[in-house]
């Protein structure tokens, strides 16, 4: 009874952690979409690199790390990083690209 209890606790748990995931993954490519519109850029995708606990600045903070990449003019490919903390924007970093 606990043990079948416990079971279903730890499925909900990890398909709430699925769909929260899922929602931040969404909302990274919207970033991702719009900052290159902005820049008059074509983005080519968006992928999660992972997660770490501490930010490049130091603080303890739980952060998820996506990698998209972008063209400028259509025959390059360049990648950029966008750090979300939960469904808010940490940090984007756009390297140096042809115009």
């Amino acid at each position: 009874m606990i043990g079948d209890l416990l079971a279903i606790l730890i499925l909900a748990l990890v398909c709430f952690l699925f769909w929260q995931q899922r929602r931040q993954a969404e909302l990274a490519k919207l970033i991702a979409s719009r900052k290159c519109e902005q820049l008059n850029l074509q983005l080519i995708s968006v992928a999660l690199k992972g997660h770490k606990m501490k930010t490049p600045d130091g603080l303890w903070r739980w952060h998820s790390i996506y990698q998209f990449e972008f063209s400028s003019l259509g025959d390059d490919c360049y990648q950029g990083t966008l750090i979300m903390q939960g469904f808010h924007l940490a940090k984007i970093n756009i390297p140096p690209h042809r115009m």
